[in-house]
């Protein structure tokens, strides 16, 4: 699978949240110096940065060249994300996509101020929540995730099956959260 699993490590025996966007196995997260937000590179030669509490991610980057991503790291003011791929280069993109670097004027911060109050304001429209959660991917994540989905509800559905002609409570209901969870070491 492509999740990647959140731990409270004082309770190991139950992740907090799974993060399921990649379609291929993750290969490197690293968490940003607040500790709320994080990235991570996948074996899917794709970028996602994501809100620690969030089970979606908020950003997806790629390229046509980029191969498979091994290393990520958020830089320590967390405006900049830096990944190693296997085409043996170092890629440096901005956290937030539409930020302008160098120095802004004043009336260009009030403007980007304005900009985000604006969408904060109205984030429960219906238009503005499809434009925000918008996110471009390559045709072939986008075909392995319609893929991922068609098995996950297969095994959904043969796990329900399953339960329903056998004898009762003799198959325990896992949360998505606990079962991939095989040994936990103390």
């Amino acid at each position: 699978g492509g999740e990647a699993y959140t731990f409270d490590m004082r309770k190991p025996e139950r992740a907090l949240m799974v993060h399921e966007d990649h379609v291929a196995p993750v290969l490197d997260v690293d968490f940003s110096p607040t500790g709320t937000e994080f990235a991570s590179g996948a074996y899917d030669r794709s970028v996602r940065l994501w809100d620690a509490q969030g089970g979606r991610s908020k950003a997806v980057y790629h390229t046509k060249r980029m191969q498979r991503i091994f290393c990520v790291r958020v830089s320590m003011d967390a405006k900049f994300v830096l990944t190693g791929s296997d085409d043996t280069n170092v890629r440096v993109w901005k956290a937030k996509a539409n930020a302008k670097l160098g120095a802004q004027l004043p009336r260009e911060k009030a403007q980007e101020q304005y900009s985000q109050a604006l969408v904060d304001r109205h984030k429960h429209m219906p238009e503005v929540r499809k434009i925000s959660r918008h996110q471009h991917v390559p045709k072939s994540i986008l075909k392995a995730k319609h893929k991922k989905e068609i098995m996950k509800k297969s095994a959904q559905r043969k796990d329900a099956n399953r339960r329903r002609h056998s004898k009762p409570g003799s198959i325990a209901h896992k949360s998505v959260r606990q079962e991939r969870i095989w040994k936990v070491d103390e």
